[in-house]
């Protein structure tokens, strides 16, 4: 049976929902349990024809103008990106597990693009959620789970930007990080 590849996605938006918002960029970091990076995956995407940026979401971005300014840089075709994307992910060398933080919102936009732009999503209907794992962990409350709170060990030192690569790469340390915790097997 192959491996299971952990797929780290992080996205940045406009607006709360895909269709009436549109995505910015999005990454993915494809991870063995060993934190072992396979490959990277990183795009800017137009935005959706129609839509429009939500007011309370551009006041959010006017604190991280940086990052905002990152996720318009060579902005492509969403049509053209994720039949690209999902090839991508076919191509990984094992089964693909979409991971976010949080998976609600990350795998929605995703799962909304592929279907749209592709009419298929190679992660099928589910995503793990980083939040919901460090929960069964430290059998804590959900709510309780926040980053800040997480043992120190699962955080390596990287950047938390709001760009979608650098946090792709955060949460996906992260992830692994707690597959150890648990004695998941890293081999």
């Amino acid at each position: 049976m192959p491996d299971e590849i952990y797929v780290s996605t992080d996205v940045e938006a406009d607006g709360p929902i895909p269709g009436p918002h549109s995505m910015l960029s999005f990454a993915s970091v494809a991870l063995r349990a060993d934190k072992t990076t396979i490959s990277e995956f990183t795009v800017n995407l137009l935005p959706l024809p129609g839509a429009a940026p939500h007011v309370r979401t551009m006041t959010w971005w006017a604190g991280f103008p940086e990052a905002l300014a990152k996720a318009r840089e060579n902005q492509e075709d969403p049509a053209k990106v994720m039949p690209r994307y999902a090839k991508w992910l076919r191509d990984l060398p094992g089964r693909v597990v979409f991971v976010g933080q949080p998976a609600g919102y990350d795998f929605m936009w995703v799962y909304w693009y592929l279907m749209h732009f592709h009419g298929y999503s190679p992660f099928g209907h589910s995503a793990l959620d980083v939040k919901t794992y460090a929960m069964a962990l430290l059998k804590q409350p959900y709510r309780d789970c926040v980053k800040r709170a997480l043992p120190k060990e699962w955080s390596d030192p990287l950047p938390h930007t709001h760009v979608a690569l650098d946090d792709a790469r955060e949460q996906g340390a992260m992830f692994c990080n707690m597959l150890k915790a648990n004695g998941v097997a890293i081999a």
